[in-house]
């Protein structure tokens, strides 16, 4: 036994002295000289050894370096990432906006899914599904009682395949089977409408890499509809981010050429840098420019029109670069509440064919050089979401709330600090908020099963929207009386 485990203990240091060797020789191409710590190492390879010769049943070697990496990643900080196979592929079609499937926007109603909108050109737009309906069945399987992410994949699939829906449509009281073939969908990231002459309602859900094209392309049929623009709100609530050269291209739409948008810092060389209001500093590949063709389609209406940003808790890393590029540039007026707090930029590199790692390289700085992170950007006017207050916003994870955030590089005191009693005062009664909260969630939901707790965005009960035309029309704001400025968390021991 002891000879065996000699051997598996050498052949796991040979694996991973072999892998390090590979590790080594790209630090030091990256110039970072320093010598990796041989004992540590061959104490990972001893753990390796261990677990491939006594665990209580055989394991699969791929498995557990792959988990090993995985720890590595994960331990440094809430964004970074190790890909395996299938994460590598989620995450590349999360970013591209594409994906193979039916095309449809779902939410969940009395546990079945529930159609909010067929995406334009989609299967399922030819195939008639409508808005309102309801999925009882996905092929053989029941939908009720699945959870909304096990629905979505089973709607998903390799391209040309069929799925078989079952329909359940209420204004004509029937249900009937919608064969789909599964093809390629573009998502659609931009919504927008005119909602009273003059004035637009622009949202951006997330920063993709059509993103852009879909935002010139929707502002565009804006201005043509309606060439003399009073106001225009951009809607980054609940925008979780995506693309960093998504959101200086869109900043650059409402900012002079030139302007700085954001800038980065980090070990790495190429992390330092400031990212400006130019096309060479948002167009990855050369082609058209769809900011320039905006801009002169629009006559430059874009970069003078009264502009109002709605912002939550929600709104997160690419969309807080546009939030404060705006507001220190002074180009728009914020609305709503205070953001997110992502204020770290994550590299992908590639690691093979499937497989990638997504690496925090660098803080992000708004131009006045602030960070927000862990700590967000304060809107010029705190609005809340309704008319009875933020109903659920104290449930709502913010950057601060994460295990493991990073300070937020410039004060010494947002590094590891012990607990303090105030912070525990502090963390009660965030606590207690969300205890009410979940609280007045579940009343709300017995009340109206399967409706909205909280209105549309863009809906005319939308009441931030209501609040940013009023802003927009010099009329007055009902200012929120309870939303508070959160300062930034110390990281805990």
């Amino acid at each position: 036994m002891s000879h065996k485990l000699k051997i598996v203990g050498w052949v796991a240091i040979g694996a991973v002295a072999g892998a390090l060797t590979t590790v080594q020789l790209q630090a030091v191409a990256r110039g970072t000289l320093a010598p990796l710590p041989l004992e540590e190492l061959q104490q990972l390879a001893a753990v390796f050894g261990m677990v491939k010769s006594d665990y209580v049943e055989p394991v699969d070697e791929k498995k557990l370096i792959s988990e090993a990496i995985s720890g590595m990643v994960a331990s440094l900080d809430p964004h970074s990432q190790y890909f395996d196979k299938k994460s590598f592929k989620d995450f590349r079609e999360g970013t591209s906006g594409r994906f193979v499937g039916v095309g449809i926007e779902i939410t969940m109603e009395d546990g079945l899914v529930k159609v909010v909108s067929p995406i334009e050109d989609s299967p399922a737009f030819r195939a008639g599904l409508k808005t309102g309906d309801l999925i009882t069945k996905i092929d053989d399987t029941m939908v009720k009682g699945l959870a909304i992410n096990d629905a979505v994949k089973l709607m998903r699939g390799e391209p040309r395949t069929k799925v078989l829906l079952t329909i359940f449509r209420k204004d004509e009281n029937r249900s009937f089977p919608v064969t789909i073939t599964r093809e390629e969908i573009k998502t659609q990231s931009v919504k927008s409408k005119m909602i009273e002459p003059g004035y637009a309602w622009v949202r951006v859900s997330q920063f993709q890499e059509r993103t852009i094209e879909d935002f010139a392309r929707k502002v565009e049929e804006i201005y043509k509809a309606d060439p003399k623009l009073k106001g225009l709100v951009l809607d980054l609530r609940n925008d979780p981010g995506g693309l960093l050269d998504a959101a200086v291209a869109l900043s650059a739409a409402f900012l002079p050429e030139g302007a700085t948008v954001v800038s980065t810092n980090g070990q790495l060389e190429d992390s330092k840098f400031i990212y400006k209001a130019a096309p060479q500093h948002y167009l990855r590949r050369g082609g058209a420019d769809p900011i320039k063709h905006l801009t002169e389609a629009t006559k430059g209406a874009l970069r003078t029109v009264p502009l109002v940003v709605l912002v939550n808790e929600g709104s997160a890393s690419a969309s807080e670069i546009v939030a404060g590029a705006l507001q220190d540039h002074k180009r728009a007026t914020l609305l709503g509440s205070q953001t997110f707090g992502k204020g770290s930029v994550q590299t992908v590199r590639p690691l093979g064919p499937d497989t990638g790692l997504k690496l925090t390289t660098a803080r992000y700085y708004t131009p006045s050089g602030n960070s927000i992170q862990a700590k967000g950007i304060v809107p010029d006017v705190m609005v809340d979401e309704t008319l009875e207050g933020n109903l659920f916003a104290a449930l709502r994870t913010r950057e601060a709330d994460l295990q493991k955030h990073l300070g937020n590089g410039k004060d010494p005191s947002t590094e590891v600090q012990p607990m303090t009693d105030a912070r525990r005062a502090e963390e009660q009664q965030r606590e207690e908020a969300r205890e009410q909260a979940r609280k007045r969630l579940e009343e709300e939901s017995k009340k109206n099963p399967g409706q909205r707790l909280v209105p549309e965005f863009g809906s005319d009960k939308d009441f931030q929207l209501q609040q940013a035309m009023n802003q927009l029309k010099g009329r007055p704001v009902m200012v929120s009386k309870t939303l508070t400025v959160r300062t930034e968390e110390k990281k805990e021991n």
